[in-house]
């Protein structure tokens, strides 16, 4: 094994074994001091910079684990599948239905994005018009922006998501949801967060996170082990319980 192949293997292995790691570490690893030496080996392994802390964090494409909707944290140190985070902003809003304001992007992305859509606003990559006294960032193609900027003047809600949360549930199923997610214990809510995501389809982990006040991966956890059809029903149900129980009530009635 040559050298070069060596310190590849020390990186690739770093990346693997922490899923994430700074690039001061990975030049110590490697005994260099040459930042363009662990930059060539980490475009050989097909990396990616983290989109928070400046993109002072790196891991690798099949290590990220991304939701439904393209994120990973690791140790609240996110990651995009589209990349860095002008190129993240970028993406949320050309797929949006109705465009984003910095704050609604901000509660999405978990991290600061207004100099990212200014960025990309003074670079013609997207459009930015003020509604109702605030500035929204739509796409920068015509005919998409004309269709966000009517669904964003229609829908009278400048709250959360406007793209993702479009009356998903009426107040008192919300209600309800809520109170039955109450009484579980911790491993059955996750489950239950899980089924609903999945009823939901895409952006719902997001959608149920931000519904229970929930991590969206552990959404994504209960909603993967749901579909794996693993689960230890045992685990779930205390002894005595269940259906035995039941059946005892309605003989003594």
């Amino acid at each position: 094994m040559t050298c070069n192949d060596l310190t590849l293997n020390i990186i690739k292995n770093s990346l693997i074994d922490n899923k994430i790691d700074t690039l001061d570490n990975l030049k110590k690893l490697s005994n260099t001091n040459s930042t363009m030496t662990v930059f060539r080996k980490l475009k050989r392994l097909d990396y990616l910079s983290s989109y928070s802390h400046r993109g002072k964090y790196y891991t690798l494409k099949f290590v990220a684990e991304f939701d439904d909707i393209g994120l990973w944290s690791c140790n609240d140190i996110w990651f995009s599948k589209y990349g860095n985070l002008m190129e993240t902003a970028k993406e949320f809003v050309e797929q949006s239905k109705a465009g984003f304001s910095a704050n609604e992007l901000f509660k999405i992305l978990n991290v600061e994005t207004k100099q990212p859509l200014l960025g990309l606003f003074k670079q013609n990559r997207l459009h930015r018009q003020k509604i109702s006294s605030r500035f929204v960032y739509f796409s920068s193609e015509p005919v998409k922006r004309k269709q966000q900027v009517a669904t964003r003047k229609s829908t009278n809600f400048y709250g959360f998501d406007v793209s993702y949360e479009a009356e998903v549930f009426h107040d008192d199923l919300l209600a309800a949801i809520i109170l039955f997610y109450s009484i579980l214990d911790e491993r059955q809510r996750r489950l239950y967060a899980g089924l609903e995501s999945f009823k939901l389809g895409h952006g719902g982990d997001k959608k149920i996170a931000y519904i229970l006040g929930i991590s969206s991966h552990t959404v994504a956890r209960g909603r993967n082990e749901i579909l794996s059809e693993k689960i230890d029903k045992g685990a779930i149900r205390k002894k005595g319980g269940g259906r035995k129980a039941l059946e005892k009530k309605v003989q003594k009635s």
